[in-house]
C-alpha cells in the first residue's frame, strides 16, 4: 500500500497497518488493499472532474467520503464472494458526498464535544543522541518531515495533530508505562507544561492529565505515598496503570492465575483515600499476556463498588477477529473483548455500573472491517450500555485522529444486526455520548461552549512548518512493534518469537 510522500499526502482515511507499540500490527487485508487501490485511482479521476489538483481534493471531506464508500463496497463484495451474508456494519454514504461539499459535510463534519481520553506525546531532548537499537529504532526517520524522528512526537506536533488537524475539544494526556520516571519524555512535568501551553493558547483548560502509578516491586509504599503528593500538586482526573509491565500486578483473586497481589489492592484502596477513585487500566493488545487480560476487571469492580474502572482498549487483541459475544463459552476460552464481557457476567456487574470501556487503538484497528467494527461496538453497547463507552484514539501514534472521527461519524450498525444480536442503534445521540458526553460526566467536566481551534499561526511560534501528509507515526512492521513492546516490558507473543 502506498504511503504518503512529499508529493502526495495519501488517502485521508488511514487504513494501512500501524501499531501503538503495544502489539504487532496485523497485515492489511485484501479488502483494505483493494480499497486503497480503487480509492487512490478514483481520487485522481474525481479531482480532475471537479477541476482540482489531486492534493487539494485529498484534503477535502469528499476524499474521506470516497475512501469510506470504497471500503464499504469492497467489504460487501468480499462477503458476497465468500457467501458470508450482509455485513453487520456499514458506511452508508451517498455518492453525492464525494463531489458535493454540502453533502460531505452533512455526513462527515460535526460540532460534537469530543474528548479524546487517550492521547500521548513524547518530548525528547533532541540534543541527546538516541543509542543504537534504542526506543526510536522502531520509527522511520524523517517520517513527519523532521530530520530527527523523535521530533514527530513532541508537544508542537501533538497540538497540531490533535487540535489543528482534528476536531477534538479536549484531550487527556494518558500516561505510558515509563511516565513515572523523571527522565521520561511523558513525565508529569511534561504533561503539566503541555496543559499550561494549551491553556495559554485557548484561554481555558483543554488538556487533562492522568497520574501514572506502578505499585510493584519489593516495597510499593513509596510509590503509593507518592500518590498523595502527585494529586496535591497536579489537577489529575484519573490514575493510569499497566498491570502487565514491569513485574505485573493484580488487584483481585483470579481463577486463571490463582493468585492475588497485595500491591494492586493497596493501590486501589489508596485511590479512595486520596479522593480520586477513577482507575484507567490498559487491558488487551499485548499478545495475550495474562496480566493484560481483563479477566480481573469484573472481580475488582464487584469488590470495589466505590471505584470506577475504565478499561483501555476494551480488552481487544489485534489479530483476534471480533464477532458476536457468546456468553455460553467458558470464561477461560473467551478471546479479545469477550474476555471483558465474560468477566463482568461472572462478577454480576450490570450495565451502567462502575466499569467503562475505552476505544483507543481498538476502533482504529477494526474500522477497516465494517463487520468486525459493528460487533466490537455493538456488543460493548449492549453489555455496558451507551453511557459507559469512551472515545479514545491512542494518538499521536496514529497521526491526526480526524480520520477515526470521520469514520465513526459515518459508521452504522445495520438494522439486521440490531435485530439479530440485540445491538443498540448507533445513532447521532449515542455517538455524541461516546465522543465526549460520557467522559465529561465521568470526570465532572463542564463542556466548553466552543471548540478551541489552535491556528497554525499560533503554532508557528513553537514550530515553523506543519506537516502536510496524512501520516501515522507508530510502528508499521513486526520488527518495529517488537522493539517498543520489549522497551515497555510487554510479553512477546509466542507465534512472533517462533516466526509462525
Amino acid at each position: 500500500m502506498a504511503r504518503p510522500t512529499a508529493d502526495d499526502p495519501g488517502l485521508p482515511i488511514k487504513l494501512w497497518p500501524c501499531s501503538n507499540g503495544e502489539f504487532v500490527p496485523p497485515p492489511a487485508t485484501d479488502v483494505v488493499r483493494e480499497t486503497a487501490r480503487r480509492a487512490d485511482a478514483e481520487a485522481t479521476v474525481t479531482a480532475r472532474r471537479l477541476g482540482l489538483d489531486r492534493r487539494r481534493f485529498l484534503a477535502t471531506l469528499g476524499a474521506s467520503a470516497l475512501t469510506l464508500l470504497t471500503l464499504d463496497a469492497c467489504s460487501n463484495e468480499e462477503r458476497k464472494a465468500k457467501g458470508k451474508g450482509d455485513s453487520a456494519g456499514r458506511y452508508p454514504l451517498d455518492e453525492s458526498t464525494t463531489t458535493e461539499p454540502e453533502a460531505a459535510g452533512e455526513a462527515l463534519a460535526g460540532d460534537e464535544f469530543i474528548l479524546d481520553v487517550q492521547g500521548h506525546l513524547l518530548d525528547y531532548d533532541l540534543d541527546t543522541p538516541e543509542p543504537a537499537g534504542g526506543f526510536w529504532s522502531a520509527f522511520p526517520q524523517s517520517d513527519c518531515g523532521e530530520d530527527d524522528a523523535r521530533a514527530c512526537f513532541d508537544i508542537e506536533h501533538f497540538l497540531d495533530n490533535m487540535f489543528v488537524k482534528s476536531d477534538n475539544s479536549m484531550v487527556v494526556l494518558s500516561a505510558i508505562p515509563f511516565s513515572s520516571s523523571p527522565s521520561s519524555p511523558l513525565n508529569i512535568d511534561v504533561m503539566e507544561h503541555t496543559r499550561k501551553v494549551v491553556r495559554g493558547l485557548c484561554g481555558d483548560e483543554r488538556i487533562l492529565m492522568h497520574g501514572e502509578m506502578s505499585p510493584n516491586g519489593t516495597d510499593p509504599a513509596p510509590v503509593l505515598d507518592g500518590m498523595n503528593q502527585m494529586i496535591a500538586e497536579h489537577p489529575l482526573i484519573a490514575w493510569k496503570v499497566y498491570t502487565h509491565s514491569q513485574q505485573g500486578f493484580r488487584w483481585s483473586l483470579d481463577d486463571h492465575l490463582n493468585e492475588s497481589t497485595p500491591y494492586g489492592e493497596a493501590f486501589l484502596r489508596r485511590t479512595v483515600e486520596v479522593g480520586l477513585p477513577v482507575v484507567c487500566v490498559h487491558k488487551g493488545l499485548s499478545g495475550n499476556d495474562p496480566y493484560a487480560s481483563p479477566a480481573d476487571i469484573g472481580p475488582a469492580a464487584a469488590r470495589h463498588p466505590d471505584i470506577t474502572f475504565v478499561v483501555y482498549h476494551s480488552g481487544y487483541e489485534a489479530g483476534n477477529k471480533e464477532g458476536p459475544y457468546d456468553p455460553t463459552v467458558p470464561e477461560p476460552e473467551q478471546q479479545g473483548v469477550d474476555r471483558l464481557l465474560a468477566s463482568l457476567d461472572k462478577a454480576g456487574i450490570e450495565a451502567g455500573a462502575n466499569v467503562y470501556a475505552e476505544l483507543g487503538s481498538t476502533w482504529r484497528t477494526v474500522m477497516g472491517d465494517p463487520d468486525e467494527a459493528a460487533h466490537t461496538i455493538g456488543k460493548l453497547l449492549k453489555r455496558l450500555g451507551p453511557d459507559r463507552i469512551l472515545w479514545g484514539t491512542d494518538s499521536i501514534w496514529y497521526g491526526p485522529s480526524q480520520d477515526q472521527i470521520e469514520a465513526f461519524r459515518a459508521f452504522e450498525i445495520s438494522p439486521e444486526a440490531q435485530e439479530k444480536y440485540g445491538y443498540p442503534a448507533l445513532t447521532k445521540e449515542v455517538k455524541a455520548k461516546i465522543f465526549g458526553g460520557n467522559a465529561a460526566r465521568l470526570h465532572k467536566i463542564d463542556i466548553p461552549s466552543t471548540r478551541c481551534t489552535i491556528s497554525r499561526e499560533q503554532l508557528r511560534s513553537i514550530r515553523e512548518v506543519a506537516p502536510a501528509a496524512f501520516r501515522t507515526y507508530g510502528p508499521t512492521t513486526t520488527a518495529g512493534a517488537l522493539t517498543l513492546m520489549k522497551h515497555h516490558g510487554f510479553q512477546i507473543p509466542t507465534a512472533v518469537r517462533t516466526g509462525k
